[in-house]
């Protein structure tokens, strides 16, 4: 691998990535005695595995939470693919689990989150992980540095309830390039005892959905299409130039423009409530569902943080995770978007939900049919 980066004269990138993330020998002194007394306390808890799913579907997991804290396990593959964003748009991905974004990850406040992180032979770079929803070590990125053909075990306690963005975080420039091709995440920390809305009150959903809004920054040939690449570090220095200027080509909500609409769109009914999550790990982004609102809105992520109400657009800041609650009253087919309209219908960040049910006159009603002004 590291002759691949000197070739491309990259070695020194590669060489300071991974300095930025030494640890002191003091720092790693401390964290083995500390781990004596971990183990120690956590040696009787229940384990779990936890099957990750892929985007917009979230893992199967208790809303309220049963039992005292467990150990929450899971195991995730890196991934560097091709992947066509677009058509005719092709990207050299780095990924978790080989979407974008990776799977969602379900835990409560209490439990400690164990990730088993592999990146195989027949990757070319080095990754990490470093989950907002953790303390200390760059949120885990310091302890998880994996070279081709190596697998690393993390895990922390979660201390605080929201949803969070995690993502990859080699260090020095290789962070924004694993980030913008694609290689991030969220975890979910819900409150033991559940949701509450802004009364304090427990709030459940019918069914929950994950979308990660996506920045990609495409290259283009002298006769103006996109170029392609067989591998992330022949495709860096060429992306490099276009992400400096901080326009993406592509905005998309899971890896594909176009990704959760027609046969993909998300799904409900008349009567359901929908938790929808929704992350961005390196640019704002403002949320809207176009026929519907947002009931409860928790626009930074945090659960524990009392939700506003009513709203009609919320922003997500770059590098959070948010999340909103609807009951939806009317069937049809509704579009949950970007609201920089712009971004939505010509970049692609836009997704459908259909929803099955009777329609209520009430609520809206067609008075007369288009026909001659009269």
């Amino acid at each position: 691998m590291t002759h691949l980066f000197k070739k491309m004269g990259l070695g020194m990138v590669l060489t300071s990535s991974l300095l930025a993330f030494a640890m002191p020998a003091a720092a790693g002194e401390e964290m083995e005695v500390g781990k004596v007394g971990v183990s120690a306390k956590i040696e009787g808890l229940e384990r779990v595995t936890q099957k990750l799913v892929a985007p917009p579907f979230l893992p199967e997991h208790d809303q309220v939470a049963k039992g005292g804290p467990k150990i929450i396990e899971m195991t995730m593959v890196i991934e560097e693919k091709e992947m066509e964003i677009a058509p005719g748009a092709f990207v050299q991905a780095m990924t978790f689990e080989g979407t974008n974004p990776g799977p969602m990850i379900v835990a409560h406040v209490g439990d400690y989150v164990e990730l088993t992180l592999k990146n195989p032979k027949t990757n070319t770079m080095v990754h990490n992980i470093d989950f907002h929803a953790s303390t200390g070590a760059l949120g885990g990125g310091g302890l998880t540095n994996v070279a081709p053909g190596e697998q690393v075990v993390l895990r922390f306690k979660a201390t605080k309830a929201g949803v969070f963005v995690y993502h990859c975080a080699p260090g020095g420039v290789m962070i924004p390039y694993h980030v913008v091709a694609g290689m991030n995440g969220a975890i979910m920390i819900l409150p033991r005892d559940g949701l509450k809305d802004n009364n304090g009150k427990l709030v459940t959903y019918d069914k929950a959905y994950y979308i990660g809004e996506q920045d990609w920054y495409l290259p283009k040939d002298a006769d103006g299409k996109f170029k392609r690449y067989t591998a992330p570090a022949l495709a860096m220095t060429d992306t490099m130039e276009v992400m400096k200027g901080l326009i993406p080509t592509h905005l998309t909500f899971n890896g594909k423009v176009g990704a959760i609409t027609g046969e993909n769109a998300m799904t409900a009914k008349v009567g359901e409530t929908v938790l929808f999550l929704h992350s961005q790990a390196n640019r704002d982004t403002r949320i809207h569902l176009i026929g519907g609102h947002g009931d409860l809105v928790w626009a930074s992520g945090s659960f524990n943080d009392k939700p506003e109400t009513n709203r009609e657009t919320w922003q997500i800041a770059g590098g959070e995770a948010g999340a909103a609650i609807y009951t939806f009253l009317q069937p049809g087919l509704y579009a949950y978007v970007n609201h920089n309209l712009i971004e939505a219908i010509m970049l692609g960040a836009a997704a459908h939900v259909n929803v099955e049910g009777e329609w209520n006159n009430d609520l809206m009603e067609q008075v007369s049919k288009p026909g001659p002004i009269k």
